[in-house]
């Protein structure tokens, strides 16, 4: 029998947040939902048991992309 934890709920739902922001039309709307996954994807890493440090610093990095290129054009528009 499968043994389904918060912590796995969490990496599902990143999962799934990723996949669907890729359907977006709009950039930016894609790089909110996937912000959003990637957040929850940098949580999921810290809260493994074994370290998920990989997938916390591959995100954390996706996030911060996402977070400079809405900000800047925001600040232009």
């Amino acid at each position: 029998m499968l043994n389904f934890t918060l912590i796995d709920g969490i990496g599902y739902l990143a999962s799934i947040v990723l996949m669907v922001s890729f359907l977006m039309k709009s950039i930016n709307t894609l790089r909110i939902v996937n912000s959003i996954g990637a957040t929850l994807f940098v949580i999921f890493g810290f809260l493994l048991p074994e370290g998920g440090i990989p997938i916390v610093i591959t995100n954390a990095f996706i996030l911060g992309v996402n977070v400079y290129y809405l900000v800047t054009y925001y600040k232009t528009n």
